[in-house]
């Protein structure tokens, strides 16, 4: 027999009274597809959306083998140390059979994953567009309701889920390599041109020379580049998560674009759009969730995509019959 859901203002009261365990249970709770947990998520979202929106948001993305991990390590530890208490949400790649995750977050985040000022949640994407896990955007509201004031979001750097996290974070940092071949060739326009500072890691021993010619590349190819903001220059930074160079310039990086899109009122703007990106990212879950559970239409479907297949029914008359049965 399934349980019930758990009561959305008594998690909420724990949420706030700082219960680590409260913490994981509210993220499992809006992770559940089950409609009565669903319901329960939204009223928990719904009581703690005034306590949310203070923290700083960060995106974090780069290639397989980058050292997104190892950076996110070195700087939430950095941060901890200053006094902030920092929500890792990992965003892996999925297994497409079991949809369980397939990377182990933690076991690269040695020190925070022991940390009592930080809180990592590695969270399978699940076949969700782009790789990103659907509620990654609700996690990250009960975080800071938590009391967490820095949440860092790492992407799992392949599809687009780099989209998908700089439409949700506030500041969207691209991690590269030095010397991985042709720098210029291997930058992803779309990707580059989402950044608000590209870092290029492992910046040490014999990699310095190589690193700082990276970066120069990569400046230069920025100046051809539209910009993310109109008012900030994305800049280009080397430093090495192994050793904790230049990790506390990168966070000073972060406080100055905050500082200098608020100024001029683009940071209220990003955050309001946000918003309402989310809205229209939830309107197509709740599409996709009613066309995977009509039954009827799932009955239905096998016959309609063999039809298509063999050229006998058109794709856009087999969208009508869809879309007819679902009421569209």
């Amino acid at each position: 027999m399934a349980s019930a859901p758990p009561n959305a203002d008594q998690l909420a009261r724990r949420l706030r009274a700082g219960e680590r365990a409260s913490l994981a249970r509210a993220i499992t709770l809006v992770e559940s597809k089950r409609a009565d947990h669903q319901q329960a998520a939204h009223r928990l979202v719904q009581e703690l959306l005034t306590e949310t929106g203070k923290a700083v948001r960060v995106g974090i993305t780069g290639s397989p083998g980058v050292g997104k991990s190892t950076t996110i390590d070195a700087l939430g530890t950095c941060l901890t140390a200053k006094g902030h208490k920092v929500a890792v949400l990992a965003v892996d790649p999925s297994s497409t059979r079991t949809g369980g995750s397939i990377l182990g977050d933690k076991t690269r985040m040695a020190r925070l994953a022991v940390d009592p000022h930080a809180f990592i949640r590695p969270s399978p994407a699940a076949g969700t567009l782009g790789g990103v896990a659907a509620k990654t955007r609700e996690t990250m509201l009960i975080c800071e309701a938590a009391g967490f004031d820095v949440i860092l979001v790492e992407t799992v750097g392949i599809g687009q889920s780099e989209t998908a996290v700089a439409d949700m974070t506030d500041f969207f940092l691209v991690l590269m390599l030095p010397g991985a071949g042709d720098e210029l060739q291997g930058i992803k326009k779309g990707v580059v041109e989402l950044a608000d500072m590209i870092a290029v890691n492992k910046a040490d021993g014999d990699n310095v020379k190589r690193a700082k010619a990276a970066a120069g590349e990569y400046r230069a190819a920025l100046h051809i580049l539209t910009p993310r903001s109109p008012t900030w220059a994305p800049p280009v930074m080397t430093y090495s998560a192994l050793t904790g160079d230049g990790i506390e310039a990168l966070w000073t990086q972060v406080l100055a674009h905050r500082q200098q899109l608020s100024a001029v009122g683009e940071f209220a703007a990003r955050r309001r759009e946000q918003q309402v990106k989310w809205m229209w990212s939830m309107l197509q879950d709740r599409f996709h969730f009613a066309l995977t559970t009509n039954a009827r239409l799932r009955a239905r479907m096998p016959a309609i995509e063999r039809a298509v297949a063999d050229g006998t029914l058109s794709p856009a008359l087999a969208v009508e019959e869809i879309a007819g049965a679902l009421g569209v």
